[in-house]
């Protein structure tokens, strides 16, 4: 009987993870749990993969810190005088609180904010209006009092903040005196202040090199800020605050580290239970765009930090559709589906650069399982924190 299922995705609920608790034994349950669910069951199957959240593995690894510990390394890496913050993006619930803690680790704080949007798509001024203006981003600089002349206050489309009041506020409240400039070109901050940092996520490597290369001699991104331990504190030694959620008023969970060995951990123990060889990753955001606002779902550092061998890779996929109006136009019904089946069946190991697999996607694997992830679980109360996958690697000639 012909096969009438591709790719199935389905979000797995878990217990409330916890401090301390053990993600492996959580994980491994769950699934089994699942598979066997009276209404909504499955069978593992070999090639099958779990994706977990970054999330939860963060708070059970208690990858925590304080805005004290924020300051406190601030402090010692900058000095604690006047610091510029440079590219920041505009959340509440990733950067207010980073900021929070670099605010009471100085005296000043000079805030460059990109325009019209920030590094990952949050609109300051619509860009029709900077344009109506007479405004140049490319070069324009703008202090505080010309923004508000120019353009007065502007509150978020989803959040209804207006973050330069908001960041502005949240500085003076920690202590600090603010100054914040609107400007793109991150060397504009070098005269303003002793050191710098870059507090863009993709785009910080570029920051921090125009920075060095124009003289500037403190220069961090925000991955050098808890890179390692502060007081006890949790920490990231290749991400430092990169990836960081709000977890308190007044503490962050890190982006989670030393996940390999638990991926691998997962793996092994479904494949005891089971006897099925199954992939697992971990996952943060998607990395995908939004039509309808133009923000960029991707404010971690990588979508996966950790993952399985088996999901190394690019998709080597030919175009059905091109096949179809190309190689086989005369053909229909069950003679065009028997060729296609035999075409991919007999396919190339490297597509690249073939004319069939034109506008298949090149991504890597872990960034497109990470954004079929990502949207399956949410990130509100669904509380699936766990996706399993099915069927990712079969295509049209799988039985």
């Amino acid at each position: 009987m012909a096969r009438n299922v591709g790719t199935v995705s389905r979000g797995i609920r878990c217990p409330i993870i916890r401090e301390g608790d053990d993600l492996v034994e959580l994980v491994t349950t769950a699934v089994l749990n699942a598979s066997k669910d009276e209404d909504w069951g499955f069978k593992v199957r070999d090639k099958d993969i779990i994706a977990i959240t970054e999330a939860v593995l963060g708070r059970a690894q208690g990858n925590y810190a304080t805005v004290e510990d924020i300051a406190s390394d601030v402090k010692e890496k900058t000095g604690g005088g006047t610091v510029a913050v440079i590219f920041p993006i505009l959340s509440r619930n990733r950067f207010a609180i980073c900021l929070r803690g670099i605010a009471k680790g100085v005296k000043k704080v000079v805030l460059q904010l990109s325009y019209p949007t920030d590094e990952v798509g949050n609109y300051l001024v619509d860009l029709d209006e900077v344009e109506a203006k007479g405004i140049d981003p490319a070069h324009d600089v703008l202090s505080l009092e010309k923004y508000r002349e120019v353009f007065g206050y502007k509150k978020h489309a989803f959040t209804g903040v207006d973050y330069v009041e908001y960041y502005e506020n949240l500085i003076k409240e920690c202590g600090a005196e603010v100054e914040i400039v609107f400007a793109n070109d991150p060397r504009e901050s070098i005269k303003r202040a002793e050191a710098l940092i870059a507090a863009d996520i993709h785009t910080a490597p570029r920051t921090k090199r125009l920075l060095k290369e124009a003289g500037a001699k403190c220069v961090l991104g925000l991955d050098e800020i808890l890179n390692k331990p502060v007081n006890g504190s949790g920490y990231n030694k290749d991400y430092g605050l990169l990836g960081s959620n709000k977890a308190t008023e007044d503490k962050v969970k890190l982006f989670p580290r030393d996940g390999q060995e638990v991926v691998e951990a997962i793996q092994k123990r479904i494949l005891k239970e089971t006897g099925k060889h199954v992939e697992v990753m971990i996952y943060g955001d998607g990395g995908f765009k939004d039509p309808a606002c133009g923000i960029w779902e991707f404010a971690d550092p990588v979508v996966s930090p950790f993952y399985t061998k088996g999901l190394e890779g690019t998709p080597n996929e030919l175009k059905i559709k091109y096949l179809a109006d190309n190689d086989f136009k005369d053909l229909s019904g069950e003679d065009l589906a028997k060729a296609i089946r035999g075409k991919i069946e007999t396919k190339d190991a490297n597509l690249v650069g073939k004319m069939a697999s034109e506008g298949t996607t090149p991504r890597r694997l872990t960034d497109l399982i990470g954004s079929l992830s990502d949207l399956t679980s949410g990130s509100g109360d669904k509380g699936t924190p766990v996706v399993y996958i099915q069927g990712y690697f079969d295509n049209y000639s799988t039985n």
